[in-house]
């Protein structure tokens, strides 16, 4: 999923999970001391499952929603609305018995048919939806996505209010913990078609399902409040009463209300970190999430296509000190080895980021990049380049704009460069669109595989924005979702020549791998924080009196 940039701000990934606070005493569930002021690093987008795409709105759904399952600590699989669940022999069909017991927050029965329609929206090609791709596998998903059947054909038909078949066209072998991910929960089609348009940009225009409710949220402002859901099957066991977000873009800020009291949790800055390392409240959170540039192969830069050009791109990423830049300017986190994170995955006892990695494309090597930099240009028949970098606008998105704009600027002859530091929903939105010469992206895995990167960026990907295409790379995706689906070791050794194609043409320059520093209020226990997929679920958190 899409992330934000912060200084070193964590939002996703790695195959385990870090539980806060660990076992404490008793809980208290005085529901008027059970608030927890929770600090966020970028505006909300979207509450529309169905055209989410990043990591702040698929946290809020998945607070406030809840599908078949929840995704647990160590990213284990709990109940949600699924009771039971049977398999057939040949893995092709699941069965789910739902609990009678659910409902929406507005009294409304959630019931087997919410989950088809809500399914059928997002793989519906009107939708546009960027995160339809995870439905590969699901019979007909691809035939509907691509306009040659109709939504109805989807494998998935409801039998009955409370019980709910999925047939598979093939083998999926992570498709439980994709049950557990937001863009497969159920929508309530009476509301969506009552706001039509307006479903989703704001709080009003929703129901929930999940453990709390979103309130407060305008669609633009910069706080809102999740809380709890009265509705919700399972609210006797919701300890909060209520979680108060507040979008800080700055970590002084944040800090200071952290300090005041006014805030229970707070990002940190490498400044700031390394003040408070050794207080009890210092946590630190893994990632499975990698930044990259993403280059605009379709612009026009300075009359030319610049960015076609894999000597220009290749040059580019050579000048980038990124052990110098995850030291000095982020302070934590680690240099990317590839697209894949490190500890995502692994295959007889060998890491994926290892497995693929034969240090194309993450090197530093100023005289090479200098080379290639003056045979690109002579190539595209110009003496200079003017171009702009693309990132969020936070204190530390401006400084790693800075460095990088540097680097290049420093190195590389006639390169001109300028940045644009933008709100994070503005980023995502001009990414989407094309508009943007290079842009620093980040994505963080939805699950523990090396799909959950790789997939985006086939040539038809929506998240594939600045339009890199090899056709062996298409290939040899599609062959680890098909006929090598089953074998472990073809499927690794697909993924892992897929990457290397991408990292020997540079289609994309990883930077870092990121892990964040927080200060938590030692009170506030039972936070799960996933390190793949949804980062947090706040079902069971409590403020400890």
């Amino acid at each position: 999923m899409k992330i934000s940039k912060l200084a070193k701000v964590g939002v996703v990934s790695t195959a385990a999970a870090l539980l806060l606070a660990a076992c404490g005493s008793s809980k208290s569930a005085s529901s008027s001391n059970q608030v927890l002021n929770w600090d966020e690093t970028a505006e909300l987008p979207t509450m529309d499952l169905s055209t989410a795409t990043d990591v702040v709105s698929f946290n809020t759904l998945n607070n406030t929603m809840e599908g078949l399952y929840r995704i647990g600590k160590d990213s284990k699989i709990t109940p949600g609305i699924a009771t039971k669940t049977s398999v057939s022999k040949d893995g092709l069909t699941y069965t789910f018995d739902l609990r009678k017991d659910a409902k929406w927050s507005n009294g409304d029965k959630v019931t087997a048919k919410d989950f088809v329609y809500s399914w059928q929206r997002t793989v519906n090609p009107k939708t546009g939806s960027q995160y339809a791709f995870l439905f590969d596998g699901i019979k007909n998903a691809n035939d509907v996505l691509e306009g040659k059947k109709p939504v109805t054909d989807l494998g998935i038909k409801a039998e009955g209010d409370y019980k709910l078949v999925v047939t598979l066209d093939k083998q999926v072998p992570y498709f439980k913990l994709l049950m557990g991910f937001p863009v497969f929960f159920p929508q309530n089609q009476k509301v969506v078609e009552k706001y039509g348009d307006k479903y989703g940009t704001a709080s009003k225009y929703m129901v929930y399902n999940g453990p709390f409710k979103l309130t407060k949220w305008t669609g633009s402002n910069l706080s809102w409040t999740m809380a709890k859901n009265d509705n919700y099957w399972d609210k006797k066991d919701v300890k909060l009463s209520a979680i108060n977000v507040k979008v800080n873009k700055s970590t002084s800020t944040s800090f200071n209300l952290y300090q005041s009291g006014k805030l229970d949790a707070t990002p940190l800055s490498v400044e700031q970190a390394k003040q408070v390392k050794n207080q009890k409240d210092y946590v630190v959170r893994k990632d499975a999430s990698t930044f990259y540039f993403q280059y605009n192969q379709e612009k026009d830069i300075d009359g030319v296509k610049a960015f076609q050009n894999q000597k220009i791109r290749q040059a580019i990423s050579l000048v980038i000190n990124r052990k110098q830049f995850v030291n000095k300017v982020l302070g934590s986190g680690t240099v990317a080895t590839g697209l894949v994170s490190a500890g995502l995955a692994s295959n007889n006892g060998k890491d994926f980021s290892a497995a693929a990695n034969n240090g194309d494309g993450v090197t530093y090597d100023v005289k090479k990049a200098q080379k290639l930099w003056a045979e690109g240009l002579k190539e595209l028949g110009v003496s200079s380049l003017n171009f702009s970098i693309l990132s969020d606008d936070t204190d530390g998105a401006k400084k790693s704009t800075e460095f990088l704009q540097s680097a290049i600027e420093t190195n590389l002859k006639g390169a001109k460069v300028t940045t644009a530091n933008v709100p994070f929903k503005t980023r995502i939105n001009r990414t989407d669109k094309g508009d943007f010469d290079i842009v620093l992206s980040a994505w963080g895995a939805d699950f523990s595989d090396p799909i959950s990167f790789l997939d985006l960026f086939t040539s038809d990907n929506a998240n594939n924005a600045g339009k890199w295409s090899n056709q062996q790379y298409d290939e040899l995706i599609a062959k680890s979702k098909n006929e090598d689906a089953n074998d472990p070791d073809k499927r690794w050794n697909d993924l892992v020549q897929a990457q290397q194609i991408l990292m020997g043409e540079e289609g994309i320059s990883p930077i870092y791998n990121k892990n964040t520093p927080w200060l938590v209020k030692t009170k506030v226990k039972g936070i799960i924080y996933n390190t793949a997929g949804v980062n947090y679920n706040f079902k069971d958190a409590y403020i400890q009196e």
